[in-house]
């Protein structure tokens, strides 16, 4: 964990989990180096998500997080949007190239989910189902929709009623992926304007295959994003571990609205501040109709003429960049963001802690072959519960989480030695 410019804290963590050999997924961090590429370009978080044998997922991920960070920041001339939907659409050539090259890479892919932070918003590019979250206040959104047969049902209808997709479709096929083919689409969502306080989760499935929103949502709100990130990974392996986990956590400091200033208006974001043209004409017409009534010797008529292009063109300076123009192409910076795709309320951590020392208590049972020294663990559990019963619930949960990540790392240090290495399922 680090802080940039006392302006943002983050922390990453990958781990290959407790079932597969290699990890296939891939991130990247690419912190502006100056202040003139911080507004320009901000900070760019991402993460992959490989598939494909004979380690081409790991291979096709490298090359994402190789690829896309390198030309949002390259492609200046663009809006951030649009920069990002290049960088990826130009990843995804390179990928398949790579895959139609080489018969063991046939048909490798990746997913991709990439975070640009600017001081005057937000923007996403998504393939997949990797995913990226918001925590503000009290409540976690998730700002990306999972291209999966699942998610995809659930918006088009089309399953039979009083049947839920999530139980009756497998959970991991996805849709889109970065890669296999040689056309496509990249879903683009922004500006979200930016807050102090918000905290930004990119992960990969892995993570959110085995934790819970419910659960994310307090867990971002409590910890400091180092103790968030190793707990989030560790529930992910105390549960199985089936799939590689990996977690990139933002949080915007108070330092970063000094540093940005005044954000634009968000009905503005993304959008030029121009004077639409019908504004011109309409004054322009209202002008030398007033000029042609002063020579018709009119007077009262030229005033009333020259008072409505003035009105006209007022009302076009107060509106400007709000009146779209009708024959504008359509960019990556100019379209209505979707998002929220989820909203989860994190309110009452209670529940969640309650929770975590039942986990607690069911590790420490499992632990008990490893010859692990238990005083200091019970001694941080009672001060976790006397916490939890005066209603201290974020201080309970940290404690919590660092008696479970502690213990874990312990247990499977000690298994390690020994050989042994299975799963934990708790």
């Amino acid at each position: 964990m680090a802080q940039w410019q006392d302006s943002m804290e983050y922390s990453h963590l990958s781990d290959v989990g407790m079932r597969r050999r290699n990890n296939q997924d891939s991130f990247g961090l690419v912190l502006a180096q100056d202040d003139t590429i911080w507004r320009a370009r901000g900070h760019v978080l991402m993460v992959a998500d490989g598939m494909g044998a004979h380690a081409a997922g790991e291979l096709a991920s490298k090359i994402a997080v190789d690829t896309v960070p390198h030309l949002y920041l390259k492609l200046r001339d663009l809006p951030p949007g649009e920069a990002l939907e290049r960088a990826i659409l130009e990843a995804n050539a390179e990928v398949h190239r790579r895959g139609l090259a080489n018969p063991e890479f046939h048909q490798m892919g990746t997913t991709s989910s990439v975070l640009a932070i600017l001081p005057s918003g937000a923007w996403i590019a998504h393939i997949g189902d990797s995913r990226v979250y918001r925590l503000r206040g009290q409540h976690l959104e998730q700002l990306t929709f999972d291209h999966s047969l699942v998610w995809e049902a659930k918006r088009d209808n089309s399953w039979p009623a009083g049947i839920d997709p999530s139980v009756a479709l497998p959970k991991n096929v996805i849709t889109r992926s970065l890669g296999p083919n040689a056309q496509v689409k990249v879903d683009v969502e922004g500006p979200f304007d930016v807050e102090a306080g918000d905290t930004f989760l990119l992960c990969s499935d892995g993570l959110t295959g085995q934790v819970t929103d419910d659960e994310l949502a307090p867990i971002l709100a409590h910890l400091p994003a180092e103790e968030a990130s190793a707990l989030l990974v560790d529930l992910a392996n105390l549960r199985g571990g089936p799939d590689n986990t990996t977690v990139l956590i933002a949080r915007i400091l108070p330092a970063w609205m000094q540093r940005a200033g005044a954000p634009p208006a968000r009905a503005l974001q993304g959008q030029k501040q121009e004077i639409h043209p019908a504004v011109w004409v309409g004054a322009g017409v209202c002008v030398l109709a007033a000029l042609g009534l002063l020579v018709a010797r009119q007077p009262l008529f030229a005033v009333g003429a020259a008072v409505a292009g003035g009105l006209i063109g007022g009302i076009g300076w107060l509106f400007r960049g709000g009146l779209p123009r009708a024959n504008a192409a359509r960019s990556a910076d100019n379209h209505a963001t979707r998002a929220p795709y989820t909203r989860t309320p994190c309110s009452n951590a209670h529940d969640f802690v309650r929770r975590l020392a039942g986990i607690y208590g069911d590790l420490r049972g499992a632990a008990k072959e490893a010859a692990i020294d238990f005083a200091e663990y019970d001694r941080l559990s009672q001060q976790a519960e006397a916490a939890a019963k005066s209603s201290q619930d974020g201080q309970s949960l940290r404690i919590y989480a660092r008696c479970i990540s502690s213990m874990l790392h312990e247990f499977r240090t000690k298994r390690r030695k020994w050989g042994n290495d299975s799963v934990i399922d708790l």
